[in-house]
């Protein structure tokens, strides 16, 4: 069964750890399912975050600049990822978007 449907969801303000383990969760989802043969679900997540600074696996740690001092002072937290990227900072009032899609259910012709 093909899902061209995409799900919008406002997470609202949410911390960023949270908000990771909740989009590793859809994506687990979603393998499992292909890997059951089941239809998959597509997802267009919005929110913002506290401060966080965040790096990405191919990050050097050495370019954070803040010490675990200042961050706790700026009320900032610091996540290592397991996605790409250097040093992202993200806070409020900054949109972030996170599309969770299964791009084998869409024409080739909207692909990259």
């Amino acid at each position: 069964m093909n899902n061209h449907l995409i799900q919008y969801l406002d997470w609202n303000l949410a911390p960023y750890s949270e908000a990771w383990q909740q989009q590793e969760e859809l994506f687990d989802s979603n393998v499992k399912g292909k890997l059951e043969n089941k239809s998959t679900e597509n997802y267009f997540i919005v929110c913002e975050h506290p401060h966080v600074y965040t790096l990405g696996k191919s990050g050097n740690s050495g370019n954070m600049l803040l010490s675990e001092e200042l961050l706790t002072a700026r009320g900032a937290t610091f996540v290592r990822t397991n996605r790409g990227g250097e040093i992202t900072y993200h806070g409020p009032g900054q949109a972030v978007g996170y599309p969770i899609i299964d791009l084998e259910l869409f024409p080739t012709s909207l692909r990259p």
